[in-house]
């Protein structure tokens, strides 16, 4: 929390600025980041030690493991998520003593055009 002096209708009040930082870092690579939003939120990043899927970084601090999922069905031409080594991945999972969340990549659609008569 910041505390700094500014004016309102002619006089010097104190003001208080309630976005604090909050420290991040990634359970798997170790990169560290810092956010200052008073929002609900999650940064991501392309981790080099899940072979560049994007992941999600855990508060500093807090003890946690990224799981990844790799996709166990068959791919057949379709768009999926794969790591730099060309494996499919579906999922990414963040866990902690006391949860777990996930990163879900997501199969796109997709659509052809076709000429009209």
């Amino acid at each position: 929390m910041r505390r700094e002096l500014v004016t309102h209708q002619g006089c010097i009040v104190e003001g208080v600025d309630l976005v604090s930082e909050r420290l991040w870092q990634c359970p798997s690579c170790g990169m560290g980041r810092v956010t200052r939003e008073a929002r609900p939120h999650t940064p991501f990043h392309r981790c080099v030690a899940l072979a560049g899927l994007t992941a999600p970084f855990v508060e500093a601090g807090v003890r946690a493991v990224h799981r990844r999922v790799e996709r166990e069905d068959y791919v057949a031409g379709e768009l999926v998520q794969c790591d730099a080594a060309g494996r499919p991945v579906m999922a990414v999972v963040p866990e902690t003593e006391d949860r777990q969340d996930c990163t879900v990549f997501a199969q796109p659609a997709t659509a052809q055009a076709r000429g009209g008569n």
